[in-house]
């Protein structure tokens, strides 16, 4: 679990951490709310001790930051300006509670044990009520809006389209809301519109009878008859044929099919869960899908979040993909290394959940030891910008063709910086913080900031 510790008096921060790190937090520092707001940027955290008042703000706003950002982020306000509005204040908005300096150390070790025995007791609830929802990984407000439609149209049967980005999961949603309907124990039968041709996906969904066109030797059951009683999700959609369309419309008002060459109908019962990457609006504006077909199997929609509107559930999908993976290469792996980490909750993922899985599996293929690392090929990436001049307007020697992660680059430049003042100071920081040109304080929150990393 992670905490962060905003208070301008450092010998504050030392006990608040010291205190945190005792209950196994991972502890992020910040003096001011400026640092504070670059750590919330970055991070998501379980735990939050704020100073109200601050040389730059208030705790109070670092408050409401916190849980705009993660509801579930537990606050306690820790300061000397106690009083009955601020702690009515912050209560309202969120906090977990409020304690006043100078405080009793057994008092606030009771309060972070409280804080984590709820954090523990939410975890443990939430896995278990994951285990329904197998595969959809993850526990950020986005999923778990997601989840919750599903537990409400699961048992319903309605049409339900699922929309959002490629590698998002949709096919996972479908296969869960038909997992957790009346229709389970029937059959779950999938079909990517995208995958064939406009006449061999009419023959595959509606079937056809032996002579019915030129190599149909035998009668050939279409899958939305295989699928009677269950369920048939149509992937992208979006992507089926206008003709195909207006069949597929006729048969959800008649609830009948006619396979190719047949004269009779048959009655079937099938729920549609569909999906696309589309716009099904802006395509109904081209011409290019049916407002009518649109309407049908639109009854409830689920949008799926992109990764980039999850970054919170990260760990936890990496921690489940590592699973699989060491089961599949036979890797012993027991930890994933922080900068690896860092670097997956940085990157900027156009692929989602695939590409995540992707960069995971390349790793673990090229994995040594047990901690996982930042394979060479991506540090390159990373590194492969390089400076001329860092104190005046500088030249880029090179630049990747893929691009860079550049709030990764300008870490890694501040991380490589503070080395070097470290080696020419000495270790004297006081010397090192001069030759960076920052106060002892900013020099110190850097330093204690990579440390952290590089120690955890």
């Amino acid at each position: 679990m992670k905490a962060l510790v905003v208070d301008d008096e450092l010998n504050i921060q030392e006990i608040l951490t010291i205190l945190l790190e005792d209950f196994g937090f991972q502890v992020d520092r910040a003096s001011n709310r400026k640092e504070a707001d670059v750590l919330i940027d970055e991070n998501y955290y379980d735990l939050a001790l704020l100073d109200l008042r601050l040389p730059d703000g208030s705790g109070i706003d670092i408050l409401k930051k916190l849980k705009e950002k993660n509801p579930k982020t537990e606050v306690v306000i820790v300061t000397a300006f106690a009083s009955s509005e601020t702690a009515v204040e912050a209560i309202k908005l969120g906090a977990y509670d409020y304690i006043s300096k100078p405080f009793e150390i057994n008092e606030l070790r009771l309060l972070i044990r409280n804080v984590k025995n709820k954090l523990e007791l939410e975890k443990k609830l939430a896995e278990k009520k994951d285990e329904k929802f197998e595969g959809l990984i993850g526990r950020s407000p986005a999923i778990q809006m997601v989840k919750e439609t599903i537990e409400k149209v699961a048992s319903y049967d309605i049409n339900v389209l699922i929309v959002g980005e490629s590698g998002t999961g949709k096919d996972i949603v479908a296969r869960t809301i038909h997992r957790l309907s009346n229709r389970a124990d029937r059959p779950f039968i999938a079909i990517n519109c995208a995958s064939l041709p406009a006449e061999l996906l009419e023959s595959e969904l509606f079937g056809y009878k032996k002579g019915a066109f030129t190599g149909a030797t035998a009668d050939k059951k279409g899958l939305i008859e295989e699928a009677d009683g269950g369920t048939l999700f149509l992937d992208e959609i979006g992507e089926m044929p206008m003709p195909l369309q207006a069949k597929l419309l006729r048969f959800l008002e008649t609830k009948k099919i006619r396979p190719l060459g047949s004269v009779k109908e048959i009655d079937v019962d099938v729920r549609i869960i569909s999906a696309t990457n589309k716009n099904l609006e802006e395509e109904i504006e081209k011409g290019n899908f049916r407002e009518d077909l649109y309407y049908r199997l639109s009854t409830i929609t689920i949008k799926m979040p992109s990764l980039k509107e999850r970054k919170e559930d990260i760990p936890l999908l990496v921690e489940n993909i590592l699973k699989e993976l060491k089961k599949k290469y036979g890797k012993e792996i027991d930890e994933i290394s922080p900068e690896f980490l860092n670097y997956l909750m940085q990157y900027d993922y156009k692929g989602n959940i695939r590409e995540l899985k992707n960069i995971l599996e390349k790793a673990v293929i090229l994995s040594e030891g047990r901690e996982l690392s930042l394979p060479k090929y991506e540090t390159n990436s990373i590194n492969s910008v390089y400076i001329d001049n860092p104190e005046e307007d500088f030249t880029v020697k090179t630049f990747p063709e893929e691009g860079i992660d550049l709030k990764k680059v300008l870490s890694n430049i501040e991380k490589a910086l503070i080395k070097k003042a470290m080696e020419k100071s000495e270790g004297n920081k006081t010397k090192a913080s001069r030759i960076l040109g920052l106060t002892f304080r900013e020099f110190r929150y850097r330093y204690d900031k990579y440390s952290q990393k590089t120690s955890s």
